[in-house]
């Protein structure tokens, strides 16, 4: 009977039996082999190898061990696989032309680009790279779930910290049961700019991300033709990247090589060379009669010797053809999310790590909150006890034992448990009065810690911040230049790619119709002459903004409301030197009532660069650049401002310069840059300069030290004068006089800080516009009224005033240049 009940024999369709079984077999395997997890990016041996050497103390500071400890540490412990697969994963990790960041530091042989095998384990030796460290950071502090190893003897992470996203920056290769993945390196900087990017803007897209991370960073450099597998790659997670060898042709005595110095991610160096001579050989590939492989340590160099009459760039064409200098990376992004198989865009990748970021942050401060709060609490009671010395040492020596003693001093002054074992084991020494200021001194600072620690484990953003950190930290730290260029593919050519890199004058009226035409547009006058039609406007119209730009830089557009839109120069339309221009609401969705008072070129968003705000009423704002990067069409909010307010100025600086401040009725502050603190981008600001009644500020500008102020008020009058008349000052103060504002000259206008090798371009509410070198402009003092820089009609008023290059036309006669146009 009981024979019967321990061997029971069931019906069961043999289908359904095969069905379940294969897919609980096809799911470990999926799991827990072949495909990386999306937080750290790597399959469960790639952890177990970097853990175990961890556990090993094999830190880059430390002496190399035998790759066979490592492999037999990984196999006993966590790996209960062949030692020739954790060997070969180990491998690649210490491979130059495997990964982009290598986590293994190899010493040995551990094979080559020419598809040479590594030596045996028992040769080779390993331990850990610099950036590996970055992988298990605080992997100590409870940051992530440990789970049994296979026999439930030891301890294994989950999943690692890693503290940089190295699903994307390393990728991985994996072949499971009916799936795989194959995820191309990056460029390490290029993906934390990516990542920072989506932390401040959680609403960027794929589409939108790419602007940070251009595309894949392969090891062995080489070129991509086009960016349209890619973008296919990161907005839907599946894409082809054709990868192609960088070549260059040479003459030498009268015949042409070609000099191959990198080839495409995973093509053996060996096998090409061998495919291209077989080629040769079968005459499928003409005109090479020579071919050698010069590479030494110094790089890669493969030399193709060709026939006086071949045509170079044709045995090029048909070598990228027919051989492996020009080959795909077929992009399948597939990883583990919350233990399933997910296929992932670029966004969804970066996404999840920032989640476990915030989990492993989370859990950091978590764990040093209550060690923090542990020792608090042992300083309280050594507290207690240095304040009742005497009695404590007086029950210490009444009691017959420790337990007794420790029983006393819970029972006298109400101390736990560890508090008064610590007080038993305190060494005499502490009672002097320098080890006591010790005590108070660590105690402040725990409470001040913990104070911290709560903080963070409190606001969300506060986590988020921090991550943002520490990940500029690695990027300073490990980020390199990119190796592999994006080019365009033989048939794909963006427009963006068409338009040289021009130098242009972008002009925009008080109505708000804007055009770029070239710089080359206004020759250079002599100073009082009367100036060319710069813009043709209506008669109720006038120019209000005009600058120099180059066609391929972002242009920040700053409106009174205090928002701030995004368009590249290109898109500005190219008009003629009269045209009224196209209507800014045509290119930007700016509302009623909304004016453009202030344009910043950009040619790329810098994280050490900062946009410094100023305001009609004399309130001041600094913001880093890299937070305005990714500007919706309905454009974001650059300042936020105070009621009856307008945002009149916004400058590009370093964070360390000095600002200058001029208002209306002649008044000027000069304060340093350091005044200001560094505020979020929906900030107000603070008071720059304190302002009369009937006053406002109508400029602001970036000091420069051996520089001079240029002055312009509203009836064409103005001088230069030394930066050095203008003190440095407390920022919010009334500043001191910058011009004597006569009936005869009128208003402040504009002040500048300008070079005597630049060129002063002044434009009036009519639409006539002169340019005359600023080396022509005498210089005044401070309390002056000027001298005429422009004729002006009475009807007629200087409108806007801007810097320009030196022209070439300076040397010439006034009467050649000075053509007076008319405004339509």
């Amino acid at each position: 009977m009981a024979e019967e009940q321990r061997f029971q024999v069931r019906d069961r369709d043999i289908g359904v039996e095969m069905r379940e079984s294969f897919m609980d077999y096809a799911m470990s395997i999926i799991v827990s082999r072949a495909l990386p997890d999306v937080r750290d990016g790597l399959k469960p041996v790639h952890r177990r190898i970097l853990y175990a050497m961890s556990e090993l103390g094999m830190a880059p500071d430390k002496p190399y061990k035998k790759s066979a400890r490592i492999v037999g540490e990984v196999i006993g412990k966590y790996h209960p696989h062949g030692d020739s697969s954790i060997y070969e994963a180990m491998v690649r990790m210490a491979q130059d032309f495997s990964l982009r960041y290598m986590l293994v530091d190899g010493h040995g042989n551990f094979g080559s680009i020419d598809g040479d095998f590594a030596a045996a384990m028992r040769y080779t030796e390993a331990r850990m790279s610099k950036i590996a460290l970055e992988m298990l950071r605080d992997i100590n502090k409870e940051t992530v779930d440990f789970i049994p190893n296979y026999d439930g003897e030891e301890q294994e992470p989950s999943v690692l910290p890693a503290r940089y996203p190295n699903l994307l920056v390393n990728g991985n290769t994996g072949i499971a049961v009916g799936m795989a993945t194959n995820i191309p390196p990056h460029n390490l900087r290029e993906v934390i700019n990516g990542t920072q990017a989506l932390i401040r803007n959680p609403e960027l897209t794929a589409a939108d991300l790419m602007e940070f991370i251009s595309g894949p960073d392969f090891p062995t450099a080489g070129l991509i033709l086009g960016r349209q597998g890619i973008r296919q790659a990161y907005t839907t997670g599946r894409g082809s990247v054709t990868m192609r060898a960088r070549a260059e042709i040479e003459e030498v005595g009268g015949k042409a090589r070609i000099i191959v110095h990198e080839l495409p991610y995973q093509v053996i160096k060996a096998r090409l060379v061998e495919k291209i001579a077989e080629l040769v050989r079968d005459k499928k590939l003409e005109g090479i009669t020579d071919l050698r492989d010069e590479s030494d340590r110094n790089g890669m160099r493969v030399v193709i010797e060709l026939r006086r009459d071949a045509n170079p760039s044709v045995v090029l064409n048909n070598l990228y053809k027919q051989t492996a200098m020009q080959s795909t990376f077929g992009v399948n992004m597939l990883a583990i999310v919350n233990k399933e198989p997910k296929l992932l865009n670029l966004r969804d990748a970066l996404y999840y790590y920032i989640e476990h970021q915030i989990e492993v942050i989370r859990r950091r401060t978590e764990f040093d909150l209550k060690k923090a709060e542990a020792r608090a609490h042992i300083l309280q009671g050594l507290r207690i006890a240095l304040d009742h010395l005497d009695e404590v040492i007086a029950l210490i020596r009444a009691s017959q034992t420790a337990e007794i003693a420790r029983e006393g001093l819970i029972t006298r002054f109400g101390l736990s448990h560890d508090q008064a074992q610590a007080i038993l084991d305190m060494r005499l020494q502490r009672l002097t009065g320098l080890e006591r200021d010790k005590i108070e001194q660590e105690y402040a600072e725990l409470m001040q810690k913990i104070a911290e620690y709560k903080a963070i484990l409190g606001d969300e953003a506060l986590v988020l911040d921090i991550i943002y950190d520490e990940l500029e930290e690695i990027k300073l730290k490990f980020g390199d230049e990119r190796r592999t260029e994006i080019t365009h593919s033989d048939e794909e050519i963006l427009d963006e790619d068409l338009i040289p890199r021009d130098d242009v004058v972008i002009t925009m009226s008080h109505s708000g119709y804007i055009k770029r035409l070239p710089v080359s547009t206004y020759r250079s006058q002599k100073r009082g002459g009367r100036g060319v039609t710069g813009m043709g406007t209506k008669d109720e119209d006038f120019v209000e903004n005009l600058f120099i730009s180059n066609t391929h830089h972002y242009l920040l557009f700053f409106t009174n409301k205090g928002r701030v839109f995004r368009l590249k120069a290109y898109e500005i339309p190219d008009l003629s030197r009269t045209a009224k221009g196209t209507p800014i609401i045509n290119l930007i969705q700016i509302e009623q009532g909304e004016t453009i008072n202030a344009v910043i070129p950009v040619e790329a968003f810098e994280p050490n660069k900062y946009l410094f705000f100023a305001t009609r009423n004399g309130i001041v704002k600094k913001t880093p650049l890299d937070d305005y990067s990714n500007i919706r069409r309905v454009g974001l909010i650059a300042i936020s401002l105070r009621e009856d307010d307008d945002l009149i100025g916004v400058k590009l600086t370093d964070g360390e310069q000095e600002i200058i401040m001029g208002t209306r009725q002649g008044m000027s502050i000069r304060f340093p840059e350091k005044d200001v603190r560094s505020m979020g981008r929906s900030a107000t600001g603070v008071k720059g300069i304190q302002l009369d009644d009937d006053d406002n500020v109508i400029d602001m500008d970036v000091v420069e030290p051996n520089e001079d102020v240029l002055i312009v008020t509203a009836k064409g009058y103005g001088k230069r004068t030394p930066m050095t008349e203008y003190r440095i000052q407390t920022r919010g103060g009334k500043g001191i006089k910058t011009l004597n504002v006569t009936e005869k000259n009128g208003d402040i206008v504009s002040l500048k800080v300008v070079h005597d090798d630049e060129d002063l371009m002044i434009m009036t509410t009519s639409g006539t516009l002169i340019r005359t070198s600023m080396s022509g402009i005498n210089s005044m003092g401070r309390i002056t009224q000027g001298v005429k820089l422009i004729n002006i009609r009475d009807e007629d008023a200087v409108a806007t005033v801007t810097r320009a290059p030196r022209s070439e036309d300076d040397d010439q006669d006034e009467s050649e240049d000075s053509i007076e146009g008319e405004t339509e």
